[in-house]
């Protein structure tokens, strides 16, 4: 029986043995000098893992009393979190390295927070959940703050730090509350409790989960966390935290109110389009003022997360899957624009300002060009494929009967749009005014930079298949 729970739960504890012996490894020999050689073998093993669990995975595979789900919607978040991590990895290497912030810490943190993503998306139990969701939080505390002599960093970590402290208190009174009124910390318990009229106690319980999720999404308003830890975390670490960690949080989000409380559809959806109304308009008003480009990119995710938890909140097979594509899409945008982030640099010296790309094209019209596409992507202007992203989500709220969010969300991106037009704006007809960038581009930037941008113009064609596997991963979610 155990030994068929341990098949189950193969890749969490190859990455997690990984991680203990690599740890060992740097610490016994040359510490940080093994820093890029583990970079390398960390993003390595993300992609034999993804290929592992994309090839071997079949069916629901449940371990460990119903703990432990495997079954094709954890398998296709699984996927998503692992090649982000890596490319994310790959990307921050040379950065790290060229600045002295290449620890061997590093990627043996990424890769401990990644084996909590992986069990938080397989979660099918309270505690599992918790268990998950700590150990990826205590590892990215640490990553944020990983510039020590920087103020900023540290502000970044202790502010993410704390904060995050107080989400998992809602979380964890919540999840007491579901126990104590469902008799259970199983999902399948829960849901049998909900069957019939669920307590005034259950509801409660939901809302505090939801609050903690909530903060882990970066949904407003408990959002308040994301813009000072994305501009003060190193930028490598801004990226990570954009991508992986939110398909997690999205992931388990889902999880928990399909498999917990999917009988009672009708209770949470209004909480759900609350935050996502919320979210995407705090997101596109408060982006408009920002003139530090890692900022501004806090508030478009904040603003993206909305969108994600429209289709959410559609509380139908069609909204998770919507939502899968989605944050697919959104992981793609984001790498490639970080990938452009990362580069930007003057005598050496990351560059933040949003002025500094004025005339952009000038000098470097296939990067600008490659940004362009990026941008019009994350706006949601057609024929990029950003915009199906948007046209999914959209669909499934007016498909699920909330037309109302449909409305707002289209209104939403109208203004979030403006402040994506407005660095294309710079880039193509600004005054040359600040001394230029540099012109150099690590291989590996450029290359995710450039492949973002094709894939955001040749995945018009069919999303690159990924319709029908988010289809299938949705299925087996909702029954």
């Amino acid at each position: 029986m155990i030994g068929a729970d341990i098949q189950i739960l193969m890749p969490e504890i190859v990455l997690a043995v990984y991680a203990m012996g690599a740890l060992l490894a740097a610490v016994y020999t040359t510490k940080d000098g093994m820093a890029p050689l583990l970079t390398w073998a960390t993003s390595g093993l993300f992609v034999l893992l993804a290929v592992w669990i994309g090839i071997n995975g079949q069916g629901t595979n449940i371990a460990f009393g119903g703990m432990f789900v495997d079954d094709g919607f954890a398998r296709f978040a699984k996927i998503t979190i692992l090649v982000s991590a890596a490319a994310v990895l790959l990307m921050s290497e040379n950065y790290m390295q060229r600045r002295g912030l290449l620890r061997f810490e590093y990627p043996i943190l990424v890769a401990l927070a990644v084996v909590g993503m992986m069990v938080m998306v397989s979660a099918g139990d309270l505690m599992a959940l918790y268990m998950g969701l700590e150990l990826q939080s205590l590892a990215l505390y640490v990553v944020a703050s990983l510039r020590r002599d920087s103020v900023k960093s540290t502000e970044a970590g202790l502010k993410y730090f704390v904060l995050g402290a107080l989400s998992s208190g809602l979380l964890l009174y919540g999840a007491s509350l579901t126990y104590g009124f469902a008799g259970t910390t199983l999902f399948a318990g829960i849901i049998e409790a909900t069957a019939h009229e669920p307590s005034l106690g259950l509801l409660f319980g939901l809302v505090f989960l939801i609050a903690g999720f909530a903060f882990k999404v970066s949904a407003a308003p408990f959002h308040m966390w994301t813009p000072d830890v994305y501009e003060g975390s190193p930028t490598p670490v801004t990226a990570f935290f954009a991508t992986a960690p939110k398909v997690a949080a999205m992931a388990l989000f889902a999880r928990v109110v399909h498999d917990a409380f999917g009988g009672i559809v009708d209770d949470w959806q209004q909480i759900v389009a609350f935050l996502a109304v919320v979210s995407m308009f705090l997101g596109a008003i408060a982006a408009i003022g920002q003139r530090d480009i890692k900022r501004l990119m806090a508030y478009s995710s904040i603003a993206h997360m909305g969108f994600a938890l429209m289709g959410l909140a559609a509380g139908t097979a069609f909204g998770v899957q919507a939502m899968l594509i989605y944050m697919a899409i959104y992981v793609t945008m984001n790498i490639g624009t970080f990938a452009f982030i990362l580069a930007m640099e003057r005598d050496g010296r990351p560059v933040t300002n949003i002025d500094s790309l004025k005339m952009y094209s000038k000098r470097q019209p296939l990067r600008a060009l490659a940004m362009l596409v990026l941008l019009f992507s994350l706006a949601g202007v057609p024929p990029m494929v950003g915009f199906f992203g948007k046209f999914y989500v959209l669909r499934a709220a007016y498909d699920g009967g909330l037309g109302w969010l449909a409305v707002a969300g289209v209104i939403a991106s109208v203004i979030g749009a403006f402040y994506y037009l407005r660095i294309v704006y710079f880039m193509y007809f600004g005054e040359e005014s600040e001394p230029q960038l540099d012109g150099k581009m690590n291989p590996v930037l450029w290359a995710f930079l450039m492949g973002s941008a094709a894939v955001m113009l040749l995945g018009v064609v069919n999303l690159f298949g990924i319709e029908p596997i988010a289809a299938a991963a949705a299925a087996t979610l909702v029954n």
